[in-house]
């Protein structure tokens, strides 16, 4: 009997705060034809991701792994760097 893989979801976002210890919020964003109108907009939503040597900073891109829940908010992890911020 072979065992199922399961497919984590992966997402690109910016980091937009490190405030926290271990934790980074990362700002996801993705263009969503509106139904009616026909317009392309921009939706985006934040997500909490486990960082644990504190190594992302504010503005890096970064790709975050769906994963069990780390804390009440937090079921996200970074699994790497997409591009360094420039400042």
């Amino acid at each position: 009997m072979s065992e199922a893989k399961t497919l984590k979801r992966t997402l690109v976002g910016t980091v937009v705060s490190d405030k926290m210890d271990k934790t980074i919020t990362v700002l996801v964003e993705r263009k969503v034809k509106h139904p009616l109108l026909g317009k392309v907009i921009r939706v985006s939503k934040k997500y909490h991701a486990h960082d644990e040597a504190n190594e992302f900073h504010a503005g890096d891109l970064v790709t975050i792994e769906e994963c069990r829940p780390v804390a009440k908010t937090k079921a996200w992890r970074v699994v790497g760097l997409v591009e360094k911020s420039a400042a």
